[in-house]
């Protein structure tokens, strides 16, 4: 490949050609595009959020409102995702989708959608939180730990 300084080893002179090949034909990312597509995106799905939060609060409490929301973009995730149309918004939009409330359903439904032939034990149950699982464990191990330093704090004024 031309620009590139390859050893002259035969191995390393190859390995190095191949390099020189995949970057060469490796397609191009326009950073600027994808950030916009997930600001718009993601700025999409938190309106519609906020439309049925603006819907439920006219009809519930605040607090309920919020918890309906929830719910229903949750649903809403894990629905699109059963039809395919959540993969397809990923793939244009790609973080924009995946940060609201909606990619965690995503994350939850499509590997259970995707072993669900192994099985509702091996397959679903085991292969649902496959990617949620991190987030999960990490989350609340993050939040107790938290919440213990909290309290200890509050208990013990002068730690």
């Amino acid at each position: 490949m031309r620009g590139v300084l390859c050893k002259v080893n035969i191995k390393d002179k190859k390995a190095c050609e191949y390099q020189a090949l995949v970057k060469a034909n490796e397609p191009k990312t326009n950073s600027f595009k994808n950030c916009i597509l997930a600001f718009l995106v993601g700025g999409a799905i938190c309106d519609v959020g906020q439309a049925f939060l603006n819907l439920y609060s006219s009809f519930f409490p605040n607090d309920e409102a919020q918890v309906l929301t929830s719910i229903t973009m949750i649903f809403l995730g894990a629905f699109l995702t059963g039809l395919g149309v959540y993969d397809k918004i990923g793939t244009f939009a790609g973080a924009g989708s995946i940060v609201p409330i909606t990619g965690f359903a995503n994350s939850i439904v499509s590997p259970a959608i995707e072993y669900k032939k192994e099985g509702f034990v091996f397959g679903v149950g085991s292969k649902m939180f496959l990617i949620a699982g991190p987030v999960l464990v990490y989350g609340i191990s993050t939040s107790i730990l938290v919440g213990l330093l909290y309290y200890l704090v509050k208990v013990f004024p002068g730690i």
